[in-house]
């Protein structure tokens, strides 16, 4: 009888693998702009002839397939070395920022040193996937890593390069030209070069891995197990490892970087029994294939134009809600790791009185320096002679109609951030909380997007859609997060997931809507440029003038949920009513500085913490101060966006992103240690 359950279940997971990968394969080749008969399909593969329609089955639609096939298996047994490794569910070379750093290898090298570019640049990417890795796992502790912290460090790194590989494709369009459909993710082929290129070395890792894997069997044991049955685990971890990360170069090189194909694809096999790395690594690879193909049948199914949607997006909004998933169940199995209530202790003790004077005149000093700050240095006095009304009319407008209103939105934006931030930590419970980092800012974006191009209402009606689309994803980690608790770090990988889903949604209304890559890039990075009064009035005023008087009042009940449910209960709190008033007022907060600024992340992250080095832990003290400092931040950003690389800019957001993934890993340190 259990033979059979054996007999049949191999037969289900490979022959009716097999039998779905033929299927796809065949439904693929039949997709593109222009239909061709099926006996013309087949003819073509089987008895070719110098005709277009051949030509266009066998050189642009069955590379495409094939490549498909290979880079999704590929993509695949790299997941199932990396999580064998690391002894991580949630690890695949998206999760742990492979991706990320492969693609900004090739980004540098293409625009800096494209002599480097030799064989599709897998050199280039190869270096940058194995820089990643070690980053990655020494920032999460090593050896000591844990399953969360892993992917947590991942993220951030991804948060990092992804930065830095947009402010490098916003400032060099011309020499990265193409690369934002490759970045996000492309099957497209104009020749059999990149199968050619990449199905050898595939194969020969894959090869490799084979002979590799009754080790990797041992090392599910555990690494004394391993060692004591005269396994060198050392060799074994780092020679599985390069060759998981070279799948993933090789992979990336030809098509970009295609996420959660190595996460779902190994979790099938497993979730039907094979535990064998055989079985795991051949069934891995032909479901792989399987996922990456179907996502781009689904992708060409979507957009029926064919302008091509980037199948990576694809693979995320699949991908996303299984990494939920394994989260939940992570959960369920006992398996998560708990968080610290709140974290952060106060340096120095100063008094508001004296504090908030300080930073008033910090920001006041600051926005003065913006003001006399341009394309052709600082000249304070100009800003000096608007002010005594003795500038000449064009620089009076020019600073009081163009400078001044853009600083104080970004002051408007950055204090709004930062109390969203607070408000969420304080509800959470969490330290790692922040409207990015939970998915809040990625819903409000897509609610943005939607508005703008799915809907084509006006302009006005922008900001409602950004709050709809937060709301939305509000309700959503909430939903997940009283599942899991509201453990912190266990929401965090959450926000990971929903965060995920959401910029594919946002990757493929950037594609169908044809938005130029440069401001596409801009706007989601967050910017400050062009905003003025029109965004201060219509979607900074009343949140300040509405809602920060209101926390005033409810600030106290944060203080009190950080004693825990069981206590704050204990002292009459309606915890569940209280929790969800203030994180859908801080959800509120973050939609209106997405409608003005676009998606700006870690400043709700950076400013709390910033915060309570000055004022300790009380949240009716902390919330002025953090106010002032996450208003400071974005006005400094916003200087330094129109200053560093006068006269082009860089998004603000992408300037605070490079300050605060820093600054998050070392709080994950912090809190490891």
């Amino acid at each position: 009888m259990i033979n059979w359950k054996i007999a049949w279940k191999t037969l289900l997971t490979f022959g009716g693998g097999l039998f779905l990968l033929v299927m796809l394969t065949w439904i693929h080749i039949n997709q593109g702009n222009v239909t061709i008969p099926v006996l013309t399909v087949l003819e073509a593969i089987f008895s070719p002839e110098d005709t277009l329609q051949h030509h266009t089955v066998r050189v642009l639609r069955l590379p495409r397939a094939v490549m498909g096939i290979i880079a999704g298996g590929a993509l695949a047994v790299s997941g199932v070395v990396l999580q064998t490794v690391t002894k991580n569910p949630l690890s695949s070379a998206s999760t742990l920022g492979i991706h990320s750093g492969t693609y900004f290898a090739v980004v540098v090298t293409t625009i800096f040193f494209p002599f480097a570019l030799f064989m599709n640049g897998i050199v280039t990417a190869f270096l940058g996937g194995v820089g990643t890795f070690v980053i990655v796992y020494v920032l999460s502790g090593g050896s000591n890593a844990t399953p969360v912290r892993m992917v947590l460090a991942g993220m951030i790194v991804t948060f990092l390069f992804s930065s830095l590989t947009s402010v490098l494709q916003i400032f060099y369009e011309n020499e990265s030209q193409g690369l934002f459909l490759w970045g996000s993710g492309t099957l497209v082929q104009n020749s059999w070069g990149g199968v050619q290129f990449a199905l050898p070395i595939i194969a020969a890792s894959f090869f490799i891995v084979l002979v590799f894997a009754r080790k990797l069997d041992t090392l599910m044991l555990g690494d004394e197990v391993a060692t004591a049955l005269g396994q060198n685990v050392r060799t074994v971890k780092f020679v599985t490892i390069i060759l998981s990360v070279l799948l993933t170069s090789v992979t990336v090189s030809v098509v970009g970087p295609i996420g959660f194909v190595g996460l779902v694809a190994p979790h099938i096999i497993k979730l039907i029994g094979f535990r064998s790395h055989t079985s795991l690594l051949f069934g891995s690879f032909l479901w792989g294939a399987n996922v990456l193909l179907m996502a781009d049948v689904l992708a060409r199914f979507i957009d029926p134009s064919f302008s091509e949607l980037p199948v990576g997006a694809i693979t995320a909004l699949i991908g996303a809600p299984w990494l939920i998933w394994l989260v939940l169940r992570m959960k369920r199995s006992g398996l998560s790791e708990g968080g610290a209530v709140m974290a952060g202790s106060s340096l120095v003790q100063i008094r508001l009185r004296v504090l908030l004077p300080i930073f008033a005149s910090l920001v006041l000093l600051v926005v003065f320096v913006s003001m006399s700050t341009g394309n052709y240095g600082f000249d304070p006095g100009q800003t000096i002679a608007v002010f005594q009304g003795t500038a000449e009319s064009f620089i009076q407008t020019f600073i009081l109609e163009l400078r001044l209103p853009r600083a104080i939105v970004a002051f408007a934006s950055g204090a709004i951030l930062a109390v969203s931030g607070l408000i969420f930590q304080g509800v959470l419970r969490n330290p790692l909380a922040d409207p990015s980092v939970i998915g809040i800012t990625s819903g409000a974006g897509v609610g943005a997007l939607m508005t703008m191009y799915v809907f084509s209402v006006s302009a006005a009606w922008i900001p409602l859609g950004a709050m709809v689309g937060a709301i939305v994803f509000f309700f959503f980690v909430m939903f997940l997060g009283a599942k899991m608790e509201f453990q912190p770090t266990m929401l965090a990988l959450l926000g990971i997931g929903v965060s995920a889903f959401g910029q594919a949604i946002i990757q493929i209304l950037v594609v169908r809507a044809d938005m130029g890559v440069a401001s596409a890039l801009t706007w989601l990075s967050g910017t400050t440029y062009a905003t003025g009064y029109g965004e201060l009035f219509s979607y900074l005023i009343w949140p300040i003038i509405l809602l920060i008087p209101i926390l005033f009042f409810y600030i106290k009940k944060l203080d009190v949920l950080a004693l825990g449910d069981d206590t704050a209960k204990g002292l009459g709190l309606d915890v569940r009513s209280v929790r969800f008033q203030m994180a859908l007022i801080a959800t509120l907060l973050a939609a209106s500085s997405v409608a003005a600024v676009g998606s700006i992340g870690f400043i709700g992250l950076i400013a709390p913490h910033a915060a309570r080095l000055f004022v300790g832990t009380v949240n009716q003290r902390l919330l002025p101060v953090a106010m002032m400092i996450g208003g400071l931040l974005l006005v400094v950003a916003d200087l330094f966006s129109r200053t560093l690389l006068a006269p082009a800019e860089i998004p603000s957001g992408i300037l605070v992103a490079v300050l605060g993934a820093p600054y998050f890993l070392w709080l994950m340190k912090r809190r490891a240690a």
